[in-house]
């Protein structure tokens, strides 16, 4: 996993993109005093290095009725069922992440549910057949903070 060098133009456009995905290349091309082709070049090269993964339209989960959000850090019976238990959460629609971490949880996952009835029934109905010996769930009263990676000194110094 290696990084890659930005050079301070790139940066500017990743600023100006991660503010506003649908901004026309034209536009970022104005606020960086180059052409719109050196646009098109640049976030074609940024999407090539992997440093620019598509683009996506973020729904708001309330807006569409789903008004619980929840981490839950999962407790492996068989910490060696990773990779199992990660396909198998991929097929429960309400999972929208899954992390491996350190500490005292195997897994922790973030979901979104209807109310805390659903959240219930997808802890008892999906979850725990996976395997699990146990489970900490945390529901989240409200997001606070909310951004993209922050473009802050990635260049080099040379």
């Amino acid at each position: 996993m290696g990084h890659h060098q930005l050079d301070s133009l790139d940066e500017q456009i990743l600023r100006l993109i991660a503010d506003n995905a649908r901004i026309p290349f034209l536009e970022v091309a104005r606020a960086c005093n180059v052409s719109g082709a050196a646009i098109h070049q640049r976030i074609q090269k940024l999407t090539n290095l992997g440093i620019l993964k598509g683009s996506e339209f973020i729904i708001d989960p309330e807006k569409i009725g789903y008004e619980t959000c929840a981490y839950i850090g999962l407790y492996l019976r068989d910490p060696e069922q990773f990779d199992s238990v990660t396909e198998a959460l991929k097929l429960i629609p309400e999972v929208v992440e899954c992390h491996y971490t350190t500490g005292q949880y195997d897994m922790f996952i973030k979901i979104y549910a209807k109310n805390n009835h659903h959240l219930l029934e997808v802890i008892h109905d999906k979850l725990q057949p996976l395997g699990l010996s146990r489970s900490e769930t945390i529901i989240s009263f409200r997001e606070a903070i909310k951004r993209q990676m922050p473009i802050i000194g990635i260049t080099s110094e040379d």
